[in-house]
């Protein structure tokens, strides 16, 4: 009888840290969630950038097949996990056609991008303001392996004029002309700001969840860095730090991306105007590469600080 008291305890406790009022939107994907939704933007995303082929051939709900982080599953982990993994890949047929423009060539790409059935224009006003945190936890998959000789944008927030508000990095970073490769700190994450300024970086190891949160305060314009691994607390590594290049309102704001988004390299028999073309020219090998994401959410820091696990929240 202790034991099931004990374990109507723990679910209660992460009942109410999934229904917290400080989260403004939930991409922890519940098990009422299908992958036939996904080809819909049924629920937390929108799919529509992505290659030709239907959503879930690209990304797929990994139901009870896989444990996700278990910063917010403590206690239920293995009984009854609150979300579902979602791996996000790229192939050969990852090239996304924006509306009215031309083939993105130069990348591989599949985004899903934060939304509610299909909604994200009035979310990103609700996302976007104040003080508000961006949770994510990314692991490795090893049957499908990134090519770190390339760069991969995985995280960002993109305001119309393309740019990211912040952005987390792996890989080579895109050269023209073409450096060594790989780049020395391929294998690790970089979170960057607005002028790509590294503010944080650590290794990308496999069999691990890599937890983040990135402060993100709209009106002072700075970023604050969390990480941790696995079922450890976030912990602050790096303090809030202007991010002054960010333009202020609207044009400040943007869609927010879980993505993997593969760079190309420079192809030598290009023209010298097409190698730094790097959306439409380059080369790409076309294997089949991939990452699992889980704990994906967005809350208000205002005013019990941010969600460090297991529903305790506050300042460093």
């Amino acid at each position: 009888m202790q034991g099931l008291i004990r374990l109507v305890y723990f679910a209660g406790i992460l009942a109410s840290t999934y229904a917290s009022a400080s989260v403004i939107w939930d991409g922890r994907v519940p098990f009422n969630v299908t992958n036939a939704d996904l080809d819909t933007s049924t629920g937390p995303f929108l799919t529509v950038v992505k290659g030709s082929e239907n959503a879930t051939h690209y990304n797929h709900l990994l139901g009870h097949s896989k444990i996700p982080t278990p910063l917010w599953n403590e206690g239920l982990l293995q009984l009854v996990p609150r979300e579902q993994v979602i791996s996000v890949s790229i192939d050969n047929s990852s090239v996304f056609i924006p509306g009215g423009g031309l083939p993105q060539f130069g990348f591989r790409r599949t985004d899903l991008i934060a939304a509610v059935n299909g909604e994200h224009t009035e979310l990103i006003t609700r996302m976007e303001q104040n003080t508000t945190v961006f949770h994510f936890s990314i692991q490795k998959n090893d049957l499908h392996p990134l090519n770190y000789s390339h760069e991969y944008q995985i995280v960002f927030i993109e305001p119309n004029d393309g740019s990211h508000v912040f952005g987390i990095q792996l890989g080579s970073p895109f050269t023209d002309p073409t450096g060594p490769l790989p780049d020395p700190n391929a294998h690790s994450f970089k979170v960057l700001d607005h002028a790509l300024n590294v503010l944080f970086s650590t290794p990308f190891t496999s069999n691990t969840w890599h937890n983040f949160a990135v402060e993100v305060d709209w009106n002072a314009r700075t970023l604050a860095v969390w990480y941790s691994e696995d079922a450890e607390l976030l912990r602050l590594v790096k303090a809030a730090t202007p991010n002054p290049t960010t333009a202020l309102g609207p044009d400040g704001q943007g869609d927010f991306h879980i993505a993997l988004l593969k760079l190309p390299i420079v192809n030598p028999a290009d023209s010298p105007a097409d190698q730094g073309d790097v959306v439409h020219h380059g080369i790409q090998e076309g294997t089949t590469e991939g990452l699992f994401y889980s704990g994906v959410f967005v809350e208000s820091a205002e005013p019990q600080g941010v969600s460090k696990g297991f529903g305790i929240r506050g300042t460093a």
